[in-house]
């Protein structure tokens, strides 16, 4: 008689001092000759692809020439211009599949200008000198703005509209303000607190009052925030995760992988974080990715990623599914889940159906295959509280908040932007960019002037 399932998840599985090696920044900062050096690479092009890659338009020659020319501070003053979250972004946006994928180096030799770390390099500088705040705030305005969110998407929305002199009530549901870059990406990616130095400094322009523990639950709290102020953003990000609705997805050991990632990243010691021995990513997208290689940094000896259709069609870059690999994270597709196996009320294994595309149409081959496993990580996207915003009556567009060119809602004086609006590409870049033209269309109203439709 076969002895009975034991599921396998604990922490404290390395030792000790491995942990530190595995979380500190995956891909290390530039050295000042580093930096000078690779500055010297750019070509400085008229009308650079790189800056028309870019969410927030930053310009990327400008930039690197006042690095090459010795002047850090110069060139943050020019990415934080146009970018206010611009040191997070550098390490945590997907450069090799926007600016550096354009890079007329890469096109031309395979080889981009690494604009990502060069981007680090300069903010960081700025971060860490005597004088880091190089924004001042304009005269106060007498006007007041709710925000609503206070991830990339608010964040940037909320400091743009401190600087031109209008106060801010910055509303979030956690106890601390960054949204993903504080709780739900990889902890190597944003490492060593750097999320919560950016938001002190973006915090700092003054004018912004940051409100924790706030959530938009129904439709009496945005009309009590219409009265009360002259406008309302909403960058609430996507707070449901979807199910993966198939048997066995309560057992215990089966986690939501956004959840995973926050723990980790909240963890003061990532040793302490309770791990599977075997464990199995159920998605294909970035947060597969990053819950997959934080498990085997946190010491599980088997890790796999099963995905339903193609390497091609997965969200996560080949970049990063190249990462994982490099990492000892297996990568299976064609595969859909079927039942999560359990024995004593534990996970101990996943049964998947093979599939194969007919047309557009997923179909299965008939096919099935067992993977082992203590600890499922289902990282299959996220969705809005629909039932919430119905109730406050927005339009919406694929499950999502239906906005104009400038971030306009279907309601007076509301806006939106980030992961909760219409057809977004779920980036922390483009939600940056989205907080920015919404506060342009803000601040436009409250100055009385007419609107206009962004370029």
């Amino acid at each position: 008689m076969s002895e009975p399932h034991r599921a396998d998840i604990r922490p404290g599985r390395l030792p000790p001092q491995t942990y530190a090696a595995h979380f500190a920044d995956h891909v290390a900062p530039l050295t000042e000759a580093q930096a000078l050096l690779e500055a010297s690479r750019c070509l400085y092009c008229f009308d650079a692809p790189c800056m028309q890659a870019c969410p927030t338009r930053i310009d990327v020659p400008s930039f690197i020439r006042r690095i090459a020319e010795g002047n850090a501070r110069g060139a943050a003053e020019s990415i934080l211009e146009s970018n206010p979250l611009g040191g997070s972004c550098a390490r945590d946006c997907p450069t090799e599949v926007l600016c550096e994928q354009v890079c007329v180096r890469n096109t031309q030799q395979g080889q981009p200008v690494a604009i990502g770390r060069l981007q680090r390099f300069a903010v960081d500088a700025l971060m860490a000198s005597a004088e880091p705040q190089i924004f001042t705030r304009a005269a106060a305005s007498g006007r007041r703005v709710a925000v609503l969110g206070a991830g990339p998407a608010g964040l940037a929305c909320a400091h743009a509209l401190a600087r031109e002199g209008h106060e801010v009530a910055l509303f979030d549901a956690k106890p601390k303000a960054g949204g993903l870059n504080e709780y739900g990406v990889a902890a190597y990616k944003v490492a060593g607190g750097f999320a919560q130095r950016e938001v002190a400094w973006l915090l700092a322009i003054g004018g912004i009052t940051l409100h924790s523990g706030w959530r938009l639950a129904s439709a009496a709290q945005l009309e009590a925030l219409r009265r009360e102020y002259d406008a309302v953003f909403l960058g609430v990000g996507l707070a449901s995760t979807h199910q993966l609705g198939v048997p066995g997805e309560a057992l215990e050991g089966v986690v939501d992988a956004v959840e995973f990632i926050g723990a980790l990243r909240q963890a003061a010691d990532p040793g302490t974080l309770p791990v599977g021995r075997r464990v199995v990513v159920i998605g294909g997208g970035m947060t597969a990715i990053d819950a997959g290689v934080q498990s085997k940094l946190l010491g599980a000896e088997a890790v796999t990623i099963a995905y339903r259709r193609g390497p091609q069609h997965m969200r996560a870059s080949r970049h990063e599914q190249e990462l994982a690999l490099t990492r000892g994270v297996g990568i299976l597709h064609w595969l859909a889940p079927v039942e999560v196996l359990g024995e004593g009320g534990s996970a101990r294994a996943v049964r998947f159906a093979r599939q194969r595309l007919e047309g557009e149409r997923l179909v299965p081959t008939g096919e099935e295959l067992v993977l082992e496993a203590d600890m499922v990580l289902k990282a299959i996207g996220q969705r809005l509280d629909g039932r919430v915003l119905a109730e406050c009556g927005f339009a919406l567009r694929d499950g999502r908040i239906a906005t104009d060119a400038c971030g306009r809602t279907s309601i007076a004086n509301v806006w939106a932007g980030g992961d909760c609006i219409a057809g977004g590409q779920d980036l922390t870049v483009e939600a940056v960019a989205h907080g920015l033209r919404a506060a342009r269309a803000i601040d436009r109203l409250l100055r009385g002037e007419r609107s206009r439709p962004e370029q």
